[in-house]
Parts: C-alpha cells; structure tokens; sequence
C-alpha cells in the first residue's frame, strides 16, 4: 500500500537516488501499478545516463590558459570578502580622469565572479522549477530534437555489452510485428550489409509524445550503428538530410513522410553519409 501521494518531485528523487529507503519503496510499488510513469522514469534515468556519457569527458578537459591566469591571482579571492555587497563605480570623462575613481581589476573581476554566481544560481532554480511543470493531467511536454533524442539514445545503448537490444535479429519478423504495432504504422529494416554492418535487433523507447523505434548495427570490429525511428515529426516540413554532432556521435536525420529517421555512429562524416543515403533509398522503396 501506498499512504503518501507520489509526486513529481518523488519520481526525480527517485531518479537521482535521493529518497529515503522507505519512500524509495513506495515509489517503485506506485510505478509497478502506473507504467506511463514508470516508462517516464525510465526516460529520465536513460537521459541522466546519457548526460554523463556526453559530458563526463569535458570535465577532464585541462584548463584553459586564460582560466589558469585568473586562477593564479592570490588576491582576488581574499578581496572578495572585503567587497561590500552593492559597489558604485564612478567613471571620468577624460581618458584617464581620476585614478581613484577608476575600477582596479580586482574589483571587476570580484563583480564578474559574483554575477556568474548569481547566475549560476538563477540557472539552477529555473531548472528546478522546469522540470516540476506538470500540474494533474496537463503535463508541460519538453520536447527534445530529433537529432538529440537519437544520439543520446545511441550513447546509451551502443556501448552495451550485455543487453543493447530487447528483441535481437534472429527473431527479426517479430520485431517489426512488435514496433509496427506500438508505433502504429509498418516499419522497415534497412539492410546494411554492403557497408559491412549487420542487424543486431531494435528496442522500443519513449519519445517527446509516444513510443519510438531503435534499430542496432554492427561490424566486423564491433563498431556499432543505429537508426532511431520515430513518427513524432509528422507535420514538419525540413525533410532534407540534415547533419548534427553530439559529442562523439554523428548523427545524419531526415524527415519522410510520417516518420522522422536519424542514423548515428562514431564514425566520419562522410562515412556515415554513404551508409545515410543507402537507407533513404531502401525505407523510399514503395
């Protein structure tokens, strides 16, 4: 039983693994009984997995030069705390006017400082406030890009070992049974075997409204393709190949129709697009 209304800010603590053990439980007892919520918290968790996989790396990045000039002035954290809060500066009319009333760089840089911080901190609230807009039934969609969905999507199930698919090749005929029925339109497997990949299998994932297709490919030396599937873009009119970078991901999409396809893989551009064309030629086939 669950005494206690589970609410959005629950999901994401449950998510970000910030609930109590108890609440913990009664979340996962709530989400067993309500799989549009669950498949929600399962989208948030692929997002948070995907985050880490795209933006881990910057954080090793070393520091930039300019950054390490700023970090080597021993002055400019001490004179922070002697600043008042609110500083008026005054400025002269002539080039070099009065010294006194001239900003020193210490004072500038504890103003800019302040004013990252400052927003910084607006940041995180408006954050916090956007992904708590959902009032009763009329939840506010936040609707993330094709080219977006698709590469997040391949970053989190490219690199798996075990499972990186739900319904593998040798059952290809009842994959395409199963998304063409969550989908609600027939879908079509390209074949890749000219470009030297084979089929994998596919999964079904949610999308910014609904369920979305991911078909998997790989090579001979295990580098891997996926075509990312989805009928969330009928009514668009950019239906010509376009082409995106999302971290180490390539990522070439187009618009066909009722569907909306994105091919992404870590390999060259021009690469890719050879293998981009040979689909859009086959799911073009009538």
């Amino acid at each position: 039983m669950n005494p206690l209304k589970i609410t959005e800010d629950d999901l994401h603590g449950y998510v970000d693994a910030a609930l109590t053990a108890e609440r913990r439980a009664e979340v996962e007892a709530y989400l067993a009984e309500h799989p549009e919520d669950a498949a929600r918290v399962r989208a948030y968790q692929v997002q948070n997995q995907a985050l880490k996989a795209l933006f881990d790396p910057v954080l090793d990045e070393p520091l930039p030069d300019n950054l390490h000039v700023l970090a080597a002035q021993p002055l400019i954290s001490s004179s922070i705390e002697a600043m008042p809060a609110y500083t008026t500066i005054e400025t002269t009319a002539g080039p070099r006017g009065n010294r006194k009333n001239q900003p020193n760089l210490k004072s500038v840089l504890a103003q800019r400082l302040a004013a990252g911080l400052l927003v910084a901190i607006v940041s995180g609230v408006a954050g916090w406030l956007a992904h708590g807009q959902y009032q009763g039934s009329e939840r506010v969609a936040q609707v993330t890009p094709l080219f977006r969905q698709a590469a997040v999507a391949h970053v989190v199930y490219s690199p798996d070992a075990r499972r990186p698919v739900e319904v593998t090749a040798d059952q290809e005929e009842a994959l395409v049974k199963w998304l063409t029925k969550r989908l609600g339109t027939p879908v079509k497997v390209p074949k890749l075997g000219e470009f030297g990949y084979e089929l994998v299998g596919g999964r079904l994932l949610p999308g910014n409204t609904g369920p979305v297709a991911q078909f998997m490919y790989q090579d001979a030396s295990g580098q891997r393709m996926t075509l990312y599937v989805t009928t969330e873009t009928t009514g668009k009119v950019e239906t010509g190949f376009r082409f995106a970078r999302e971290g180490q991901v390539n990522v070439f999409y187009w618009v066909d129709g009722k569907f909306g396809y994105a091919l992404s893989a870590g390999i060259a551009k021009g690469e890719l697009a050879k293998v981009a064309t040979a689909v859009y030629d086959q799911l073009d086939q009538k």
